[in-house]
């Protein structure tokens, strides 16, 4: 009977360690060059950056992100493969969550 439990308790635990390695996994950014960006994307951060610049392109697991200096300010634009923008954010904060 205890062996039983042990087992289980093991089983679950081991599952759930997977499973947290999986979503930091998914939410890592991983930095790549405009060449490895689909046309869509790169034609939907342009139009997001007029009067500005593109600085860097990152890929968060399917979506993509242009960080964008426009107006003395940086911004994170998430664009998915289709070239639909998802989200914008101050790239500034995020950065400063991800010191502290």
């Amino acid at each position: 009977m205890k062996l039983t439990t042990l087992t289980t308790v093991i089983a679950i635990s081991a599952g759930m360690a997977l499973g947290a390695a999986q979503a930091k996994e998914k939410h890592e950014e991983e930095t790549i060059s405009q060449a490895d960006v689909p046309m869509a994307v790169q034609k939907a951060a342009e139009g997001e950056a007029k009067g500005g610049r593109i600085l860097r392109w990152e890929r968060e697991g399917r979506d993509y992100e242009a960080v964008i200096e426009k107006n003395g300010k940086k911004w994170g634009v998430e664009i998915n493969g289709s070239g639909k923008v998802l989200n914008k954010h101050d790239e500034s904060k995020e950065n400063s969550e991800k010191k502290e």
